[in-house]
């Protein structure tokens, strides 16, 4: 049973299923992390302007101070200042670090993506032979079956028993019309069409001669040859 899972989990084909699902699964932490330093950026870049609007506009008072006499204001605003310009400063340099960071977190993005494409590529074609010698083990083995089995054989002795078979029936049937007197059934046929060719010979004659003893001892009576009675001649009778 060990034997088995230790066999499935070595197998190559799972084992690069797996790794293109893992791949495809480190997208969305990757764009997460790369959306936590954005944010870290966007916060920075605010803070950035707020203490530069704050600056600008403690440089306003301290200036509206000392116009107005009011060197006291003037030092409350000066310290503020002082404080906002440190701020701004140290704000200034984390904004740099957190541009470079998400410049650097997109340029990795780019590069795994790249990576990930080209093995998930490598993965799927590997994948893709894997299942072209699978079929072809499997056709491999059919025709291995096939030979195994003793069908080649049977097949061929099948097929010349049925040629010699046929053979056997072709001759028979040879020797049977040689042993028919073929000639005598044609000149018998002969004769009898010479017979029937004779007859109707005979009856043509027949019919010809009837033909002409009719026009020959009878003619026919015309109209004018025959005699007319008159109605006068038969008064005078």
């Amino acid at each position: 049973m060990f034997g088995g899972v230790i066999s499935s989990m070595e197998d190559p084909k799972l084992i690069l299923e797996q790794n293109i699902r893992d791949l495809n699964d480190q997208i969305p932490q990757m764009n997460e992390n790369i959306a936590t330093v954005k944010a870290n950026l966007i916060m920075l870049q605010k803070e950035s302007n707020r203490n530069e609007k704050l600056i600008g506009e403690l440089t306003s008072k301290i200036k509206s101070a000392i116009q107005a006499n009011r060197d006291d204001i003037a030092e409350g605003y000066a310290l503020q200042l002082e404080k906002a310009k440190e701020n701004f400063a140290h704000t200034k340099d984390q904004l740099v670090f957190a541009e470079k960071a998400y410049e650097k977190a997109l340029k990795v993005k780019k590069v795994f993506m790249r990576e990930k494409d080209r093995k998930i590529q490598e993965a799927k074609e590997a994948l893709r032979a894997s299942e072209r010698a699978e079929w072809q083990s499997k056709i491999a083995d059919t025709l291995e079956q096939f030979e195994v089995g003793g069908m080649d054989q049977t097949h061929d002795e099948m097929i010349n028993r049925l040629n010699e078979k046929t053979a056997k029936n072709e001759a028979r049937m040879e020797i049977a019309l040689d042993g028919i007197d073929t000639e005598t059934m044609e000149i018998e046929a002969n004769a009898e069409k010479i017979r029937a060719q004779s007859l109707v010979e005979q009856f043509k004659m027949e019919m010809g001669e009837k033909s002409g003893s009719i026009n020959i001892d009878e003619e026919p009576v015309s109209e004018e040859k025959s005699p007319k009675k008159s109605v006068g001649n038969k008064e005078k009778s």
